[in-house]
């Protein structure tokens, strides 16, 4: 029954008021019996109603829509057994996961991705909160001031700390936070790979030390979504490995090759999770990693291997892992036409603002980065006219908000003097403060891009930004580095 979810719109259930008697219900109420229900989930084939979805055409819908009375809708309601409306309702919620590209320019994209946790405009950058928490004293209801869409998370950390079965027990990772918007959950792939100092890997999965408390942690295709769905988040990231952009060919090979049976195993694991009637989030949605270092080729055959399986978005992974900017265009360039037009598409771990403007002309939908937050602590903040860091002595007077242009509640009422004295005192505040402006910045920064996108000025809106951001530029440091 949770295949037939994913086909069953809100105007079908409409349809159903109109050509279902009172008496009908009445009989259809007492006829299906949970076993019923049961065996026509196992007998009804996922290509089966793939073929039904296509049959039923969107006019015929609307007609159908147009002709359905409150009466009817309300008599429906009271009519069907509890057990038959939640399954109704879980088709009618799964209808609404959709990803639709508004407009473009050039290859540009300005979308918006529907799901059961609300609408993400894209496009999009995710703020990073690793351990369902933004590093620098940001609460997750403040967010929605500094116009984040989308917070997320890390698989691994809150496995090890405070562990999923806890935040599973709070209600999931959305309720832990206090945060009510989407919630994007990293794999712990990269983590795994990247922090964990002694690790062993094999068909199954990793197996490898905490780096909390050392002890022995096995995580696979499965366990990684199984936290994933403790953690109840709104989209899960497939658990792949991340290797080093400049790794060996004959290595990125196998790994790769490794990568696209994990995902396979991830998604038929995720498809049993969602089926399950005691699941945080049935409705969670599932975006592959594309892989394959530096080597367009590899990338290029992986991407369509994925393309393939169907899933609800793409990543492209293990970019800002030691290449330069240039060879990360060139992966983009060479990966992005090959993954599902029709599907979210996430550059993951990037980067500068310069970085974004550059994915999002390549066709890029997603991004996060923990730039935003961990430069802030240290002082270094975002503008239109570049990068400045607060501990240098000229901002020791200085009267005027980080950038005069901002809207943010810090930019709104504090000067470079007061933050920079708060900065050289060691207050946490200063932090917060920086954090709190970057961030805002970043999420402002989306919003001015996507429309400039529907006003189809992009090309030019990049320009102008990158002449500003060239007056004081960023330094770079690497950008996967998590908080």
């Amino acid at each position: 029954m949770q295949i037939l979810t994913t086909l069953v719109s809100e105007r079908l259930l409409q349809i159903l008021t109109v050509l279902v008697s009172e008496r009908l219900l009445q009989i259809l109420t007492m006829l299906v019996s949970e076993r019923l229900l049961q065996i026509l989930t196992m007998l009804v084939s996922e290509r089966l109603l793939q073929i039904l979805t296509v049959l039923v055409s969107e006019r015929l819908l609307q007609i159908l829509t147009m002709l359905v009375s409150e009466r009817l809708l309300q008599i429906l309601t009271m009519l069907v057994s509890e057990r038959l409306l939640q399954i109704l309702t879980t088709l009618v919620s799964e209808r609404r996961l959709m990803y639709e590209i508004l407009t473009t320019d050039g290859r540009a994209r300005r979308a918006r991705l529907t799901t059961v946790h609300g609408t993400i405009e894209t496009p999009v950058f995710m703020n990073v909160a690793t351990a369902a928490a933004i590093k620098g004293a940001v609460a997750a209801p403040e967010l929605h001031d500094l116009k984040t869409e989308v917070m997320l998370c890390n698989t691994y950390h809150l496995h090890v700390r405070p562990g999923d079965d806890v935040v599973r027990k709070m209600g999931g990772v959305r309720k832990f936070s206090c945060w009510d918007g989407p919630v994007l959950t990293d794999s712990g792939g990269f983590q795994v790979f990247s922090l964990a100092k002694l690790r062993n890997i094999s068909e199954e999965g990793v197996t490898f030390h905490s780096h909390i408390d050392g002890r022995k942690i096995f995580m696979g295709p499965e366990e990684s979504i199984q936290i994933q769905s403790n953690l109840g988040s709104t989209i899960a990231m497939a658990f792949d490995e991340c290797p080093n952009a400049l790794a060996e060919r004959d290595y990125v090979e196998k790994s790769v090759a490794r990568t696209t049976r994990w995902l396979a195993r991830c998604k038929t694991e995720m498809n049993r999770l969602n089926s399950l009637p005691d699941t945080l989030n049935p409705h969670q949605l599932l975006f592959g990693i594309n892989q394959g270092a530096i080597y367009e080729d590899i990338r290029i055959r992986h991407a369509q291997a994925i393309a393939d399986m169907d899933l609800d978005g793409y990543a492209i992974g293990g970019l800002a892992v030691g290449e330069t900017h240039e060879e990360m265009y060139r992966v983009i360039d060479a990966v992005v036409p090959y993954l599902p037009q029709n599907k979210p598409i996430y550059l993951m771990g990037v980067g500068t603002p310069a970085n974004i403007l550059e994915g999002v002309e390549r066709g890029i939908d997603f991004f996060d980065c923990v730039y935003p937050s961990r430069n802030g602590r240290h002082g270094h903040v975002y503008t239109d006219h570049g990068h400045l860091n607060l501990f240098n002595a000229q901002y020791a007077t200085d009267p005027r908000p980080i950038d005069e242009n901002c809207g943010c509640p810090v930019c709104r009422r504090y000067s470079r003097a007061y933050l920079r004295h708060l900065l050289k005192a060691n207050e946490m505040l200063g932090m917060r403060l920086c954090v709190m402006h970057n961030l805002y910045y970043y999420n402002n920064l989306m919003e001015e891009i996507r429309k400039a996108i529907e006003e189809h000025r992009f090309a030019e809106f990049k320009k102008e930004k990158l002449a500003g951001y060239a007056e004081h530029p960023v330094v770079n440091t690497p950008m996967r580095q998590r908080q």
